[in-house]
């Protein structure tokens, strides 16, 4: 039996240079309405000296790529020019339709993944956005990941000054405060804008002359700050995309610090936080249980260890007689590890995984939909048939996705099947940056833990609690939301923000 180091060093060695699938039982749809989906991924990039930002910044970017796949974005810092480039596509797609790199090389650089989603797909929504002068040049452009919960009422002001919309985006908002600010100094209008705006947010960002990022008040969104050397420093949403880089951890932004550099120390970072009492760190739980990456480090939390615990805590809540512990690929596989080290049930990766194939097909109809699933993943038959099998996934949401996979084990002849969600049952949508489906579509929501077990059709069902989920964090200092209803903010309106 090969070792569970072994299958740990190999599952982590994947990801360099292969895309992070966090569930690859789900179709492309399913992707979209069955799972909880990240906003997008931000990565910046500042030196004094001129690098290769066309490279890096793709570099730092597809680390990201789990992050968002609809659309991919670059600003770049060259002798006092930006220039600015996004498209639909995936990171290295829109890369390659570059046809002059060297216009993208610079001395500082942002860049941009936003995730798929079901709302407007407009180019004009795809980021970095940015803001011209008069002479239609750029003068300061930025990317956001999170949410504003006060962003209606923010827009109407700015129109009633007679500022200009162009997207249906809340992260405009936050440039136009920037812009409309910016003759109190960089900091100045950076510290306006933290003051107005609400909710969750990482930023970064540029202007012709200058680099700056800065995180909400609560930390809920990530944001990583890494050096190349002295003079020459990195931002992103996870560690990974400093990795990609050769940039070596420092620390993470801390909820309310602005960074920004001056045109009179160049190379030189300064830090500035807004309001030390304000600052809380509520960084949102999901990221360690689902969306980062397994191989990232945030609040000097390792991501992969925390999941592996969460399936040795989920043993530990739930233990079960069992022969065989799998984990679905490939979120699930830290905590199925976790499990059989915990219980002495064996693991086995069962569940093959084609290396080879990308984004789902495009197919016109529901069944050949889900006939790209076993294109993607093929269940080892003989491993499983009549055994009894415990499945480790990261969370149940519509719960659509979890009644196929019971299926796909039925139907490989499985005896009994065990199913634990390594979070607490999805209650509550989030309005903090992640896209959940309503209330009346999130399953846990609306029905008892034994009516979802028969619903699946599984021999028991068991959810992480939220007290062993705080006890594997180290702290309750998180944003437990979804599952709780209870938020580091308010929500704000529970409507469109942009028609």
């Amino acid at each position: 039996m090969k070792s569970l180091d072994i299958h740990k060093s190999e599952y982590l060695k994947q990801f360099e240079n292969q895309v992070y699938g966090r569930n690859l039982f789900r179709t492309q749809e399913e992707e979209r309405l069955d799972a909880p989906n990240e906003e997008c991924g931000i990565f910046g990039l500042y030196s004094d000296n001129d690098l290769d930002t066309f490279s890096l910044s793709q570099f730092g970017l597809f680390a990201l790529q789990h992050r968002g796949q609809e659309a991919c974005g670059i600003s770049v810092l060259k002798e006092g020019r930006i220039t600015n480039m996004k498209d639909e596509g995936l990171v290295l797609d829109v890369y390659k339709d570059i046809q002059e790199p060297e216009t993208f090389m610079g001395n500082s650089a942002i860049g941009h993944t936003r995730y798929t989603t079901a709302g407007d797909k407009k180019k004009y929504n795809f980021q970095p956005f940015f803001a011209k002068n008069e002479y239609d040049q750029i003068i300061l452009s930025i990317a956001h990941n999170g949410n504003l919960t006060n962003a209606k009422e923010l827009k109407a002001e700015l129109e009633a000054e007679g500022v200009v919309f162009r997207a249906t985006s809340d992260s405009e908002v936050i440039l136009r405060l920037i812009q409309k600010n910016l003759d109190l100094g960089l900091r100045g209008a950076i510290k306006a804008t933290m003051e107005k705006i609400e909710g969750a947010y990482s930023v970064v960002g540029m202007t012709r002359n200058k680099f700056f990022a800065f995180r909400d008040f609560n930390g809920i969104r990530p944001l990583v700050l890494g050096a190349i050397d002295e003079k020459s420093y990195v931002v992103a949403s996870e560690s990974v995309a400093l990795d990609a880089v050769g940039a070596q951890y420092v620390r993470d932004i801390l909820p309310g610090e602005i960074i920004y550099t001056n045109e009179n120390e160049p190379g030189k970072l300064h830090s500035y936080m807004m309001d030390e009492a304000k600052g809380k760190q509520r960084i949102c739980s999901f990221e360690y249980i689902y969306f980062a990456r397994p191989d990232s480090t945030l609040e000097n939390i390792n991501v992969y260890e925390i999941r592996e615990k969460s399936g040795e805590k989920i043993w530990e809540q739930a233990p079960v007689e069992a022969d065989l512990v799998i984990g679905v690929p490939d979120s699930g596989v830290p905590a199925a590890i976790g499990f059989s080290k915990a219980s002495g049930i064996p693991f086995r990766p069962v569940l093959i995984k084609n290396r080879y194939i990308g984004r789902s097909f495009i197919v016109p109809t529901q069944e050949m939909r889900e006939r790209v699933v076993n294109l993607k993943l093929n269940p080892i038959i003989s491993e499983m048939k009549d055994k009894r099998v415990v499945i480790i996934d990261d969370s149940i949401v519509r719960g659509t996705t979890s009644k196929r996979l019971v299926k796909i084990l039925k139907d490989a002849g499985v005896k009994e099947i065990h199913f634990r969600s390594v979070s607490p049952p999805i209650i509550a949508p989030c309005y903090l940056g992640i896209d959940t489906p309503s209330k009346d579509d999130l399953i846990s929501a609306n029905m008892s833990t034994e009516e979802l077990k028969n619903y699946l059709g599984v021999d028991s069902l068991e959810f992480l609690s939220i007290d062993n989920l705080k006890v594997i964090l180290g702290s309750s200092n998180h944003c437990f939301g979804c599952f709780t209803e209870e938020y580091p903010v308010g929500k704000g309106e529970e409507v469109e923000l942009f028609n």
